[in-house]
């Protein structure tokens, strides 16, 4: 069966439009009839139903509609695996990243990239450390970059940078005149959670085991799923936090909030993680080749960045 047809149908069956999808396919719309009828007598069904001015999947265009998502996502996953074996230095790469890495280091490293490798597409997910390894596993991205330590060993993991975190407060706090702070001091006020299974929440909770403690020791006010969030719920005065010292700089230069170190340093890693078995393709090499150069020279851009370093 042409792949051809699969994707004339799968641009009608999204725009729901025969002159949409003429247009997008540069194809005429007779044209663009005529596949789909071959297409359908190739089921011996109809897959649209075709009123006045609107078109809509049948039920069994919609199971066909579903599957050709995956055919064509397979297709071109195979056309890049062919193109990196003859040496091409362009093709699809599916990233995925967590939050904090997504938002405040991601934008700076892909852009350069980009200029680099203008012919590189890359396609960016988001989500927290635990799904990004699970997407992995599961095949759905190609490399992964976390924050936290990663227990899967069927994964290779390269660390990028070691993440210090800090307790945030909001200006004014009764916290203000320490230089350091440990479990005691922060258990008597508020604190502000990350969700489960972000990078974050992870490491405050081993980094509590490592001392003796659980996570009951804090007064949990309240658990919010973004980082910007927490930021400005503690600027709120809704409690304290404990976040990557390199998601606060606008913050600290602007005043809004302040940062402590804790007295025993909390660090965690941010690192890139990929499959043992997985064929590099030569776009992915580029990619990773270039962000351990960038680590190297974010690494030396943070030491400038903590303002509250002593």
């Amino acid at each position: 069966m042409s792949d051809r047809r699969l994707e004339v149908f799968y641009a009608v069956a999204h725009l729901l439009s025969f002159t949409k999808a003429a247009e997008k396919l540069n194809m005429t719309q007779p044209a663009v009839t005529f596949q789909i009828r071959q297409f359908e007598d190739s089921f011996d069904t109809r897959l649209f139903d075709r009123g006045y001015n609107k078109i809509s999947l049948t039920d069994a265009g919609k199971v066909v509609y579903r599957h050709t998502e995956n055919i064509l996502d397979l297709y071109r996953k195979m056309h890049d695996d062919i193109k990196s074996m003859v040496g091409c230095d362009d093709g699809n790469i599916i990233l995925g990243a967590s939050a904090t890495i997504a938002e405040y280091m991601l934008p700076y490293l892909l852009g350069k990239f980009s200029k680099r490798y203008p012919d590189i597409s890359i396609n960016l997910k988001v989500a927290n450390s635990e799904k990004i390894t699970q997407m992995l596993d599961n095949n759905d991205i190609d490399l992964g970059i976390v924050e936290g330590f990663v227990s899967n060993k069927l994964l290779v993991v390269e660390e990028c940078h070691l993440d210090q975190l800090v307790v945030i407060i909001p200006k004014g706090h009764d916290l203000m005149g320490f230089k350091k702070l440990n479990i005691e001091n922060i258990s008597k006020y508020p604190f502000i959670f990350r969700e489960s299974g972000s990078g974050t929440r992870e490491a405050i909770t081993n980094y509590l085991n490592e001392l003796g403690y659980d996570e009951s020791i804090l007064i949990h006010n309240m658990e919010l799923g973004s980082l910007e969030a927490i930021k400005a719920a503690v600027e709120a005065g809704l409690g304290i936090s404990i976040v990557s010292s390199s998601t606060i700089n606008k913050e600290l230069r602007l005043g809004i909030l302040a940062a402590i170190k804790l007295e025993k340093p909390l660090t965690r890693p941010f690192q890139f993680v990929r499959q043992r078995h997985k064929f590099k393709l030569r776009a992915i090499n580029n990619l990773l080749n270039f962000a351990r150069e960038y680590c190297e020279d974010y690494k030396k851009n943070m030491d400038d960045i903590i303002s509250f370093d002593e």
